[in-house]
């Protein structure tokens, strides 16, 4: 008896705000999909606002994975992330639908199609000990040990910064050195469909402070504050999110709520510019990108990929 041909996986890729999780939602309706998210935040229960996950009704509409797998307070990275990932899919696949992945982690992508690397674990002594650390002091000592990756880092993304020690400490070299290494694997083969949508800036910039307008009008300030109360604080990773970590600083007196709106969408906007980036260089071979023109809604561009896909090989 022939067994029958399991539907390949799609992905949707992007910079935030560009309309990615709206495709997945038209997509996966019209392909008897279900969304597995490749968001690094999305996956801490309570991060609701700033993290624009699906809403209820959406996740009703369709079944979302990876989302809201783990407490505010717990770690949660890119070997969980691929672990549970493949079994979302496997189970996803076994019930003879289509796994639609769809986020903005690129390095979750890559460690999904390419690998985890090399890199060391996390040594949690040394991780604690770096947490403490004074970022004036982590920096001056990335600087002096790996001036390369001083130079490219995100200095403001305390996780990165302290995760780049951490691996230079572990090792004896260069973040930089080991991170080389990992930028020449490549895609997996067989990657049928991969999507990445694009949209001019001035076009992207609006819709991420419309965004950004709309969190904190939905409640962001309540949200950081409820949060605070479970964990957010003592969590590096998750304090990261954009948002997030500016809304506190605004709780504990750093800057009023004006200038903070305004700073969450800056930084928001920064991190539109460094995923492009990222994409641009790291795009698995046979990506696409999809140009939006402003004003346009990325579900327009359903029928015609619903069409490719559905007459493409399975």
């Amino acid at each position: 008896m022939t067994s029958p041909v399991m539907p390949a996986p799609l992905f949707l890729a992007g910079a935030t705000a560009s309309g990615k999780s709206e495709l997945a939602l038209e997509l996966a309706a019209a392909l008897d999909g279900e969304i597995i998210s490749v968001d690094s935040m999305q996956v801490y229960r309570g991060l609701d606002i700033g993290t624009a996950k699906p809403s209820p009704a959406e996740r009703t509409r369709v079944p979302h994975h990876l989302i809201d797998v783990v407490e505010v307070g717990e770690r949660f990275d890119a070997a969980q992330f691929v672990a549970r990932a493949r079994a979302a899919e496997t189970a996803i696949r076994a019930r003879g639908r289509r796994p639609i992945y769809c986020g903005g982690t690129g390095l979750y992508f890559q460690a999904l199609l390419g690998g985890l690397g090399d890199a060391p674990p996390t040594n949690p002594a040394l991780r604690a000990e770096l947490e403490r650390t004074p970022r004036d002091e982590l920096l001056g000592e990335l600087a002096a040990r790996d001036p390369e990756t001083f130079g490219r880092i995100d200095r403001h993304n305390r996780r990165r910064v302290v995760r780049a020690l951490e691996v230079i400490r572990l090792t004896g070299r260069p973040f930089s050195a080991q991170r080389a290494a990992w930028d020449e694997i490549p895609a997996l083969p067989g990657v049928p469909h991969f999507f990445i949508l694009d949209r001019a800036k001035p076009d992207l910039d609006a819709r991420i402070n419309a965004r950004v307008d709309a969190m904190f009008a939905a409640g962001l300030v309540a949200e950081t504050r409820a949060m605070l109360q479970c964990g957010l604080a003592t969590n590096p990773t998750a304090l990261q999110a954009i948002g997030y970590r500016q809304v506190v600083e605004h709780l504990s007196g750093e800057r009023p709520l004006a200038e903070t709106i305004e700073l969450v969408k800056i930084r928001t906007r920064q991190f539109a510019k460094r995923q492009l980036t990222w994409w641009r260089r790291y795009a698995p071979p046979g990506a696409r990108w999809l140009a939006l023109a402003a004003g346009h809604s990325a579900a327009e561009l359903a029928p015609r990929l619903v069409d490719e896909i559905a007459s493409a090989p399975a």
